[in-house]
């Protein structure tokens, strides 16, 4: 599979995946709680999911987190890695 095809492959899963429907641009928020808020809702209204809504949207967050890899500059991962930390909370999970 060439760079280009694995490049679209993990774009179009964040864009168009078969368990939720994301918000537009929802990580390229700058508050970790709206990322978490935004997910937790595309989460709750998917009825396309197979996990819980807490596992789905943190899945989505971790599948981008892990696909833009070197690519995504500290700032940026921090903000996204806030939001897992947002998204536990809003789902009374504990800390990791």
């Amino acid at each position: 599979m060439s760079a280009r095809r694995k490049e679209k492959w993990s774009a179009d899963v964040t864009e168009n995946s078969d368990a939720l429907d994301l918000e537009d641009n929802v990580f390229t928020k700058d508050d970790p709680r709206e990322i978490a808020r935004s997910l937790k809702r595309s989460a709750e209204r998917s009825d396309r999911r197979k996990a819980d809504p807490f596992r789905s949207a943190m899945s989505m967050l971790t599948f981008y987190i892990n696909r833009a890899g070197d690519n995504l500059p500290k700032k940026r991962k921090d903000v996204l890695e806030k939001a897992k930390d947002e998204l536990r909370d809003l789902f009374g999970r504990k800390p990791a």
